[in-house]
């Protein structure tokens, strides 16, 4: 693979005074660090400043570059300059010692470069579609029977599948459809959760055609649903805030669950019709509680709403029309369905 242009990359600029001069850098900060496998560029901010999602903006980058960011690789070094009395952070590409003799070298290719943030945590929800409208699903192929007349299938046995295209795409996921996401403020339906259950494998061609599941998650049933399988796209995540105010709640968490913390997928009730997109970070606030008053206050209304605090920061990464998944980043305690998400 082409090697990013390195003119474009070797050194990063402050992008302006007025926007770095507020940022806070964490106390006794180091002055560099040598990337190395496994980082991303979250951890890595965070090692400078204390808001590690703020780095794009000390970072020499237009608005498309923030959304693309450059690639970073093992043994590049990030240095904090702030020698102009706003802190800047520049890089500096491949500091690896080398020995002057034969060798074969390995080009820098962008499945090397780090990520932005973790990517196992996200990876199934990059290529699994778990969001649909309604009644997608029942537009799709679905199994109209098993092998030996099975109730239910697992990884290793076949079925038969009904409505698949000859000559079409050999790969496939396997659904269920799931409950409908509905907004708490407007009652709206905003989508529906598509259950994923495994994979499967067209072996034959036909009406019903024939499939090998590959992988399952859960039991697989007469009835269920295929949704072709989509190559699995890396995207270079850049951390960067709304520019218009985002008010949202938390309203699904993966697994069903009612609490989460760091590194939960959730899915928030605002999409890019609300003016969301992919690395978005919005603040998560916990709900304050309504508490009586005291007994000998007799001018108090019967309860006081205490004030809404902010619990952590959730990093959005797939983005739907009405709806958006987000992974939290960070959490001072346990993060609820229904909590706040909002503009930082």
């Amino acid at each position: 693979m082409k090697k990013p242009i390195l003119a474009l990359i070797l050194l990063f600029g402050l992008s302006s005074l007025s926007t770095a001069a507020d940022i806070a850098l964490q106390d006794n900060p180091p002055d560099h660090y040598v990337v190395i496998k496994g980082d991303t560029l979250w951890g890595i901010a965070g090692k400078f400043l204390k808001q590690p999602w703020r780095w794009p903006e000390i970072w020499k980058m237009n608005a498309q570059q923030i959304k693309n960011p450059h690639l970073i690789y093992p043994g590049d070094m990030i240095v904090l300059d702030t020698t102009s009395g706003s802190p800047e952070l520049r890089l500096v590409k491949g500091l690896e010692t080398v020995k002057r003799s034969p060798y074969v070298r390995a080009e820098a290719t962008e499945s090397s470069a780090i990520s932005s943030i973790p990517p196992t945590a996200i990876e199934p929800f990059l290529s699994q579609p778990m969001i649909i409208a309604e009644g997608e699903l029942e537009k799709t192929p679905y199994i109209v029977g098993t092998e030996e007349s099975r109730v239910i299938m697992g990884a290793g046995n076949s079925a038969y599948v009904q409505s698949v295209v000859e000559g079409g795409a050999l790969h496939w996921h396997i659904y269920r459809p799931g409950k409908a996401l509905v907004d708490p403020d407007t009652e709206e339906t905003l989508g529906f959760e598509a259950v994923y259950l495994g994979d499967a494998k067209i072996t034959r061609f036909g009406e019903p055609a024939t499939i090998s599941i590959t992988k399952s998650v859960l039991e697989i049933n007469i009835g269920d649903r295929l949704v072709e399988a989509k190559e699995n796209v890396s995207r270079a995540y850049a951390p960067h805030a709304p520019e218009k105010t985002i008010y949202g709640r938390i309203i699904s968490a993966y697994g069903g669950v009612a609490e989460v913390g760091k590194g939960a997928i959730v899915t928030l009730n605002k999409g890019t019709r609300d003016g969301l997109e992919i690395g978005h970070v919005l603040a998560i606030y916990r709900h304050g509680k309504n508490v009586a008053p005291a007994a000998h206050d007799e001018t108090s209304a019967k309860t006081i709403k205490l004030p809404d605090e902010r619990n952590g920061l959730a990093f959005v990464f797939r983005v739907f029309d009405k709806l958006s998944y987000a992974l939290v980043m960070q959490s001072e305690g346990p993060v609820h369905v229904l909590d706040d998400v909002r503009t930082p």
